[in-house]
Formats: structure tokens, C-alpha cells, sequence
């Protein structure tokens, strides 16, 4: 059907005329140091290109692996869906447990034209010596759609922020995303979206959990442009605390330049209900396993938008992360 899927290195010979007019404009150089670190340093990464029209049913995988310690991973992802295109994308991200910092600072950029179609789903799981420091950007055209899936385990450090430029009119942007935090995690994780045009839409769903002192926040930016009439956002984050010395911080900004915009932001933060451990025990579950239940069932809205292996992996994390084993 004409695409492309192969690794960023056989992408710059094969494919040099697609590669230089796309590579690092979304995210130049010039945008913060680990971005300008990062055009410096890059190796390996995923390229992918969708012709126009086409609809690829099934999904295309990555997994990128830390192998070396006090080692740096500085993979570039760069995905072009053609206009009336359609693609899921699955990234996975891991690392083995070592004594020394590692560094994670990876980029991704996403080009969804006219009336294409692009989920992006990840699920990161780095070891607790992980510095995560990922840069992903999409540019979405008239009509397009696109869709984060995003899951955020491990590192000791993370500040993740997918990033939606919905430049054309109509264009339209779905995230969903949960985040872990156990003991000795500072995960700062969160979304931005940028209306830069007439009639855009967006929808930012996330799920924070934070455990045995670890520090959850959910940082978002909603930007509306001058020339962004009627644009819709909504904004929804809820955090759970499963003891009483763990944190969760919510921080949403909202930029909004017109008069024209419906925005709306809503966050909720609570802790596991002991009637609802009692009712579970009552009926022959342990108290580990209901408060297991309890906290699968607040990531569900996450869960459902992964195809059913990586949603399993999911939940066998969450669980690993309630034992204290990650």
C-alpha cells in the first residue's frame, strides 16, 4: 500500500527528501537545550509514512530498550500520515535497573494532514535511575484527529508534556493519560494543545496515582489563538492518593486570546474508599487484591483505549507498582 515503516537511520538514505523537509521543524533545535541536546546526539528512532488514503488496520509497534548504564537514549520518532490516512502507532519504552543516572531525552514529532487519522499509544516503564526527559509535538491539519494513549511508569524523574497544534480548522485532539508515582518518583506529566484555528476541538482526560511518598502532578497548557474562533476544550483530571504522605499536584494554564472559546476545566483528587474495600472483602477478596481492583478500575478509561496485550501489561504494572516490586 506504500508505507514506509523502518528505523530513522535506513529512513535518511532510503527516504532523504521526506526526512529533510519534515526532521526537527516541529521540534527545532532551538526550542529548549534537551531539544538542541538532543539534534546534536540523536540515534536510532522509528520513521513511518502513510500515503493518502490509506488505512493501515493494523497497528505498527516500537520498543526502544536502555541497555547501558550512565548511558544517554536519544531516539527521534517522525510519523507522516497523508491526508484521509489512518494509523495506530504503539511505542513502548524500558530499561534495566542500574546504580547511575541514565538519561532519557527522545523526540517525537507527528504530522497529521487533511482529514488523517493518528493514535500514538505508549507505555513507558523505566527503571527507578531513569532521567525521563521526552519532547513529543503534533501538528494536526484541517479535519485530522489526533489521539494520545499515555502511560507513564517508572524513572525517578519524569516531565512529559505531549504537545497538539491543531493548525487547520476542524482539527480535533484526544488525550488520555495515567501516571504511577511510587516511592522515590517525581513524575511531571501533563498535556498542551494549542488552537490555532477556526472550529478546533480538544479533550484531556488523565489519571495520577501516587504511592509510598511519591509526588504525582498533572501540568497542562491550553493556548487559544486570535484566529481560533469557537474553539472547544475540556479539560478533566482526577488524581488518587493511596496513603498520606504521598503528593498530587494539578497545575492547569489556560492562554485564551479570543472571546469565542468554550474552555472548561474540572480536577478532582481522592483516596480509596474503606467501604469499598470492606464491600469487596465481605465478599471473599483480600484487602491487597480489593484495593488492586479499586485502583484498575480508576485507570479503565485509560485501559480501554489499548489493544488488549498492552492493556493486560498495564494492569500487571499497576499491580507490581501497589507491591512495591518496580
Amino acid at each position: 500500500m506504500g508505507v514506509v515503516y523502518t528505523d530513522m537511520e535506513t529512513a535518511l538514505v532510503e527516504h532523504e527528501n521526506i526526512v529533510r523537509e519534515y526532521f526537527m521543524t516541529l521540534v527545532p533545535p532551538k526550542d529548549h537545550k534537551f531539544a538542541a541536546l538532543h539534534g546534536a546526539v540523536w540515534s536510532g528512532g522509528s520513521f513511518v509514512y502513510v500515503p493518502a488514503g490509506v488505512d493501515v488496520k493494523i497497528p505498527l509497534q516500537s520498543y526502544f530498550r536502555l541497555n547501558a548504564a550512565g548511558a544517554g537514549q536519544f531516539e527521534h520518532t517522525l510519523i507522516i500520515v497523508e491526508p484521509g490516512a489512518k494509523l495506530h502507532f504503539i511505542e513502548g519504552c524500558s530499561a534495566p535497573r542500574y546504580n547511575v543516572t541514565n538519561l532519557h531525552a527522545g523526540c517525537v514529532e507527528l504530522f497529521v494532514k487533511e482529514g488523517a487519522r493518528l493514535r500514538y499509544s505508549t507505555i513507558e516503564n523505566w527503571s527507578r535511575n531513569m532521567m525521563n526527559l521526552n519532547t513529543k509535538r503534533a501538528l494536526v491539519e484541517r479535519d485530522g484527529l489526533i489521539e494520545w494513549v499515555s502511560g507513564s511508569f517508572g524513572s525517578h524523574v519524569s516531565m512529559l508534556y505531549p504537545c497538539s497544534v491543531l493548525h487547520g480548522e476542524g482539527a480535533r485532539c484526544e488525550f488520555t493519560g495515567v501516571t504511577f508515582a511510587g516511592k522515590g518518583q517525581n513524575l511531571d506529566t501533563g498535556a498542551i494543545v494549542v488552537h490555532a484555528a477556526a472550529n478546533t476541538s480538544a479533550n484531556i482526560n488523565t489519571r495520577t496515582i501516587s504511592k509510598s511518598g511519591g509526588a504525582a502532578t498533572y501540568r497542562s497548557a491550553v493556548k487559544v489563538t486570535k484566529n481560533a474562533p469557537h474553539a472547544k476544550c475540556s479539560v478533566n483530571c482526577e488524581s488518587l492518593m493511596l496513603d498520606d504522605f504521598s503528593r498530587s499536584d494539578t497545575l492547569p494554564v489556560m492562554d485564551i486570546e479570543g472571546d469565542e472559546a468554550d474552555i472548561g476545566h474540572e480536577a478532582k483528587i481522592g483516596r480509596i474508599s474503606e467501604e469499598a474495600v470492606f464491600y469487596l472483602m465481605a465478599r471473599g477478596i483480600s484487602e491487597d487484591e480489593a484495593r488492586a481492583m479499586i485502583v484498575r478500575g480508576f485507570v479503565e478509561p485509560i485501559a480501554k483505549e489499548l489493544p488488549l496485550e498492552y492493556a493486560v501489561e498495564m494492569n500487571n504494572l499497576i499491580n507490581l507498582e501497589l507491591e512495591g516490586q518496580l
